[in-house]
């Protein structure tokens, strides 16, 4: 499976078949990270983990403690495609990471960079 970044009118295909999106939360200084993985059903989101909390950012029920990060498992349906803003005013946008390479994505102000299965027709 491959994963399709559009972002800036420009597309790139990643062969990845999971994928690491990580950032920090732009008021609260904190760290998050979610692992996704890429298929025929769509984008599914498979742990999180966040370091710390704050304001409206309280880690879930069943979240467990581990080196400093709160770690769950979310309950979501697989998605067909994962929209990023791109406000270019948190200082910094997300870091995706594959077992390949890593890409800073949405760090200027522009428009919203999607992240979805190439090939979808969701």
């Amino acid at each position: 499976m491959s994963l399709c970044v559009l972002a800036g009118g420009k597309a790139l295909t990643l062969a990845a078949a999971a994928f690491t999106l990580s950032w920090t939360h732009s008021v609260e200084k904190t760290a998050w990270q979610e692992d996704w993985t890429v298929g025929a059903e769509g984008l599914s989101l498979v742990e999180a983990r966040v370091q710390g909390s704050g304001a409206g950012m309280e880690p879930p029920e069943g979240s467990v403690l581990e080196d400093g990060w709160w770690v769950y498992v979310p309950t979501i349906d697989a998605l067909p495609r994962l929209v990023l803003a791109a406000s270019g005013a948190t200082g910094q946008g997300w870091t995706l990471c594959t077992d390949e390479r890593c890409l800073e994505l949405g760090s200027k102000a522009g428009e919203p960079v999607t992240l979805e299965p190439c090939g979808s027709d969701h």
